[in-house]
């Protein structure tokens, strides 16, 4: 029997967990204890950090694992390339993990390889500024999850919002950068080995908006026009080439300019987070994208066979009562369209980052009609 080391535990990462266990293989999973599910889930589970790679390499040097993975975590992927390159397994070159992890490094990648990007500077002060023209963006050099993004407008705003990024940041640096271009966010999902890239599904992010940015949910496939899939399909492997992405999952946000343009905001080396990767691209393409992301970590070629037939995938995140009430009010009118989901009803706190979020529903929708109906109710378009 193969064995899979997967780095993380949380709701997000169990779906991994779930389809190497379906698949046969016996599972190794690290993560800081805290009642995980997939604590749970996994055949051998490690009370470790998936931060401490020296000494979760120490275990799997024991553990004589097949392949190392993860899925939506920017920390998992350093520690996955730095044990499973000592191991002599499939990933990408951990010299390059920094560069897919820190959004400073990244957009020096990106300016390196004449990839269109605003201009930007890494922080630590307001003193240290030297972009004049607001509004600006800042945010944590090294954090995901929408936290502590600003849209700032002034020096006073520009000076509280670097404070907290600082804060929150790991390195204690900021970056800062002028807006970039584009009303809607957008992501994209590949699929990389041996350094080919193969876009699987493209998703329409739906936000909060400034200041918080904070995913209220994702559609796939996204309705644009071919000239602009044309687009993606050009920018986004020049993009994954550099950074060095040559053998994972990856998860590109970007806006689409006036003219056309596609502008990166960030990628990933992983599959995308929120049950993009894990749940929509199987709904709304056929293809096994958990699969895929373990044949890759074992060194094998990605299954392509398209398993079910393509429809419509929806997520819905929960930020409060009236959002459950229009979930189950569409689920009342359309009960065939639910996938699955998880909530707490609780509504104890307030919603400040995508971590906080009270849960979502995920929608299999194979009518278009359907479809504009559940965006109308859920998203108020």
């Amino acid at each position: 029997m193969k064995k899979i080391v997967i780095i993380g535990a949380n709701e997000f990462q169990n779906p991994l967990i779930e389809k190497a266990k379906s698949l046969g293989y016996e599972t190794h999973v690290f993560a800081w204890q805290s009642g995980d599910i997939g604590e749970k889930t996994a055949d051998y589970f490690y009370p470790i950090s998936i931060v401490e790679k020296e000494e979760i390499l120490e275990e799997c040097k024991k553990i004589k694992p097949d392949a190392i993975t993860s899925i939506g975590s920017d920390l998992a992927v350093i520690t996955v390339n730095y044990v499973a390159n000592a191991l002599g397994l499939n990933c990408n070159n951990p010299e390059y993990s920094l560069i897919c992890t820190n959004k400073f490094e990244m957009r020096k990648a990106f300016e390196k390889a004449n990839i269109k990007i605003p201009r930007f500077e890494k922080v630590k002060s307001i003193d240290e500024v030297t972009i004049n023209k607001f509004p600006l963006i800042v945010k944590p050099t090294d954090r995901s999850g929408s936290r502590s993004i600003a849209l700032v407008h002034s020096k006073e705003e520009l000076e509280n919002a670097l404070l907290k990024a600082c804060e929150s940041s790991f390195e204690k640096y900021a970056i800062v950068e002028e807006v970039i271009e584009g009303k809607n966010e957008y992501s994209c999902e590949s699929i990389s080995f041996k350094g080919k890239h193969t876009i699987l599904a493209i998703t329409k992010k739906f936000t909060t908006g400034f200041p918080a940015c904070i995913e209220t949910g994702h559609i796939e496939p996204a309705d644009l026009p071919e000239n602009i899939k044309n687009n993606i399909y050009d920018i986004i492997p020049k993009a994954l080439d550099a950074l060095h992405i040559e053998n994972s999952a990856s998860h590109a946000e970007f806006k689409i300019g006036e003219d056309g343009s596609i502008n990166i905001i960030e990628i990933g080396a992983r599959m995308g987070g929120d049950c993009i990767g894990s749940h929509l691209v199987e709904i709304s393409t056929g293809y096994d994208f958990l699969k895929m992301t373990l044949d890759v970590a074992l060194g094998n070629k990605p299954d392509m066979e398209i398993k079910n037939e393509p429809h419509f995938a929806l997520i819905k995140f929960i930020f409060d009562k009236k959002d459950l009430e229009n979930v189950k009010f569409i689920l009342n009118k359309y009960p065939e369209i639910y996938s699955s989901s998880m909530i707490d009803e609780n509504f104890n706190h307030e919603v400040v980052d995508s971590s906080s979020r009270f849960g979502y529903y995920i929608f299999d929708i194979k009518d278009k009609n359907v479809l504009q109906d559940v965006r109308d109710v859920l998203f108020n378009e």
